[in-house]
């Protein structure tokens, strides 16, 4: 199948059948591009959720252009989009014309509410997937509960939270890099040391 045809389908699919927002799209987001496409790997599905997640819009029409174009360069990213918003676009403009008509109708409540329990459904699925793979050791454990309670607990801006972790980030990662460089630095240098020593024994002799 040709891959721009592939790609309408993963992305109208998604976008037809996920309720809730972009964050509820990723588990099956996930399930396509890793484990039935396998045009990703775990971590590569990993960046592209933080890159797509700390951009401004959407997360699911950033996730639709940036596989896109991953996969098919410009036309890809436009046939990805396309496909991704095109559901929900026929399907507001009809809820939109109907809905206040029966929003009264008790059989359309509780279909809003099935689709409030399912949106969190899915977005508690999206966590525990994604958890294992962002959560590694101390640093990320302590970052995600930091940025939590930032959210949750004391309402800071969501766009702030995530400039501070990716200065935070960088810091970490400079940090390590820096303490690596000098461990190998210190493992080389004695051994380092006693090659040269042999070898000016060598020409001594």
């Amino acid at each position: 199948m040709n891959v721009l045809t592939e790609l309408f389908l993963v992305f109208f699919k998604l976008g037809a059948f996920t309720v809730g927002g972009g964050i509820a799209m990723l588990p099956l987001l996930q399930n396509s591009l890793i484990y039935e496409k396998k045009w990703f790997t775990e971590e590569e599905f990993v960046d592209a959720v933080a890159v797509c997640q700390g951009l401004p819009g959407v997360i699911a029409v950033n996730m639709a252009t940036y596989v896109g174009y991953k996969k098919k360069g410009l036309a890809g990213s436009a046939v990805a989009t396309f496909a991704v918003v095109t559901p929900s676009f026929v399907m507001i403009l009809i809820i939109a014309k109907f809905l206040g008509l029966i929003s009264d109708d008790p059989y359309v409540q509780g279909a809003m509410a099935g689709f409030r329990v399912a949106a969190l459904g899915l977005v508690v699925v999206a966590v525990i997937q994604l958890a294992p793979k962002v959560i590694r050791d101390k640093w990320t454990a302590a970052a995600a509960a930091l940025a939590f309670a930032l959210i949750a607990v004391f309402n800071v801006n969501t766009a702030y939270v995530i400039l501070l972790f990716i200065v935070l980030g960088v810091i970490v990662t400079l940090a390590g890099g820096g303490k690596a460089a000098a461990a190998a630095d210190a493992d080389g240098g004695p051994s380092g040391g006693s090659a040269a020593d042999k070898d000016g024994g060598g020409d001594g002799e």
